[in-house]
């Protein structure tokens, strides 16, 4: 595992709470979701770090809509089609050496299961609420 990239310091684009913010702190809810996931690897924590910038910084109404739309939206890539991207790459030994050790039919099956992933997130992945509620920001 590599060390961060120089430009990443965990937490710094966490905006500060104050009481004239009018963005209130993460719930309990989302915050220990996020504290689950720490350590597991710079990617994921720079993951976490990013969701905690959206869920705390103070957007405006565009942005908001912007956010809702990307990540998970009916126009395109959004970020729900980005992970299932990244789920198909690291189960598929051609992209992923770790995997190059398994028998054959056990990489076959990751691989499968991770093309499922795809497929399953393309087609069932409820992006109409995201994109209704973005559609309704527009009309602010």
């Amino acid at each position: 595992m590599g060390v961060y990239p120089w430009h990443h310091i965990p937490g710094e684009a966490a905006p500060v709470h104050t009481a004239d913010n009018e963005v209130p702190p993460l719930d309990d809810e989302l915050a220990g979701a996020l504290d689950d996931l720490a350590g597991i690897h710079p990617g994921i924590d720079m993951i976490r770090d990013g969701i905690r910038l959206l869920a705390v910084d103070h957007l405006s109404a565009d942005q908001t809509q912007t956010v809702l739309a990307t990540i998970a939206g009916t126009g395109g890539v959004d970020v729900l089609e980005t992970l299932a991207l990244l789920v198909a790459r690291l189960t598929n030994p051609t992209s992923n050496p770790a995997l190059r050790d398994l028998d054959p039919e056990t990489a076959k099956e990751v691989q499968r299961r991770g093309e499922l992933y795809g497929h399953d997130t393309a087609d069932y992945a409820p992006r109409e609420h995201t994109s209704e509620a973005a559609a309704l920001i527009e009309g602010t």
